[in-house]
């Protein structure tokens, strides 16, 4: 029976800098480089499709929106249609938001690149501290690979529902693109239907690629911090273990003398680990810091964009928005689950800290653990914009603002 084999895009395939050439790869697509080493030109073709679909986006989704929601619906009065229109215009900001980020701010998004990679490089292969992160980002890949396909396929069905639909539509009938009416006759119905294609399809592709690349950037993080955690745990068995592989080239005058060599051994051997395991630990603290500060206003605009986004969809009825909904709520739940696993990282990480058995520790190894522990009662976390820590307490509570917000819209309006 034949295998469908995906190369260096499979599972078998987790190590950071393959994870990092698989998302450069995608992204290569949309005009983004974030590997400072690929110097190859980007197609040409590329460049045009990006432009066309930014053309068609700027004149679809920003300019006819306001007009539609703004003068047209103020004039007919059909407000379902206004939320609807307004929907898709906040929604599809979200991608826009990111591709212009990462455009504007290519030389930084590099730098984090190289210097993840470099943290990655220190990690001493056939260890059991390489083997437990290999595991991790293999669940890393996978949540990557899940969400990206999810976010491309309700891209592609979106846009080729008027195709399958008898009859001709639109991914979305009740809007009407400024300067295109009559909307169903041709070519009128051919321009905006080629033109709806193709913004949503590039557009989704660039959310999908984007979110990949921040999925990695954090999950390498989580994956880190538990495999730390292992570390942790294992520090005295290993140190146990040292010290009867090393006690056999050793000559003891008295019992006291070899209890006393047993513990300097042990300890000394404790030293060496955590001078290895601190070095790591600081680097992902700092390398979530500047994660942070380069994507938090990037990341609050995209959560205002979700929210306002799905408001809108509800006053619009589900009946007319359901393709969008699922679209908006798993960009939401992303960033709330990237963001709980990691605060659950640290928690493991922090356990493991003070289970580590640091009591049979020599007072200098002590002072080390208090050290280590007192960095890792500060849980990391990731905000949007410093406002809000993305957990999924805060998915909830926005869950529960949204629909509060939305209730207090519809009595008003209704």
């Amino acid at each position: 029976m034949m295998k469908l084999s995906l190369g260096k895009f499979g599972l078998n395939h987790c190590d950071l800098p393959t994870l990092f050439s698989n998302v450069a790869f995608f992204l290569r697509f949309i005009t983004i480089n974030i590997d400072r080493h690929y110097k190859k030109r980007i197609p040409f073709v590329n460049y045009v499709i990006v432009t066309i679909a930014a053309v068609c986006y700027i004149y679809i989704y920003v300019f006819s929106m306001f007009w539609f929601v703004f003068v047209r619906c103020r004039q007919t009065g059909d407000f379902i249609a206004a939320a609807v229109v307004f929907s898709l215009g906040t929604n599809s900001e979200t991608y826009a938001t990111k591709m212009i980020f990462m455009i504007i701010y290519k030389k930084t998004v590099q730098d984090i690149v190289q210097r993840y990679l470099a943290c990655d490089k220190q990690v001493e292969k056939g260890t059991r501290f390489h083997d437990n992160l290999r595991k991790r980002l293999i669940k890393i890949k996978k949540r990557t690979m899940a969400v990206s396909v999810f976010l491309i396929v309700m891209g592609i069905s979106y846009s080729i529902q008027p195709i399958l639909i008898p009859g001709r539509h639109f991914a979305e009938d009740l809007y009407v693109v400024y300067g295109l009416e009559p909307m169903f006759e041709s070519p009128n119905y051919e321009i905006a239907l080629i033109s709806e294609t193709i913004t949503i399809i590039v557009g989704t592709y660039t959310l999908a690629g984007i979110t990949a690349f921040i999925l990695i950037i954090i999950g390498y993080i989580e994956a880190q911090m538990l495999a730390l955690s292992d570390e942790m745990l294992n520090l005295w068995d290993d140190a146990e273990k040292h010290y009867n592989n090393s006690k056999r080239s050793i000559a003891y005058n008295s019992t006291i003398q070899e209890e006393e060599l047993k513990l300097k051994i042990i300890n000394e051997h404790i030293a060496n680990r955590l001078k290895q395991i601190i070095p790591f630990h600081i680097s992902n603290i700092n390398l979530l810091n500047e994660f942070e500060t380069l994507f938090r206003i990037t990341m609050a605009v995209e959560f205002g964009l979700i929210i306002i986004g799905t408001v809108a969809e509800l006053l619009g009825r589900i009946e007319n928005t359901f393709m969008e909904l699922p679209y908006t709520l798993i960009q939401m739940y992303v960033d709330c689950f990237i963001g709980q696993r990691l605060i659950d990282a640290s928690f493991v990480f922090e356990r493991a800290v003070y289970d580590c058995k640091w009591e049979n520790f020599n007072k200098l190894n002590m002072k080390t653990i208090l050290l280590i522990l007192q960095n890792a009662q500060k849980p990391l976390k990731l905000t949007a914009g410093g406002l809000t820590t993305l957990d999924f307490v805060s998915l909830m509570s926005v869950i529960k603002f949204t629909y509060s917000f939305y209730t207090t819209l519809q009595s008003s309006v209704g």
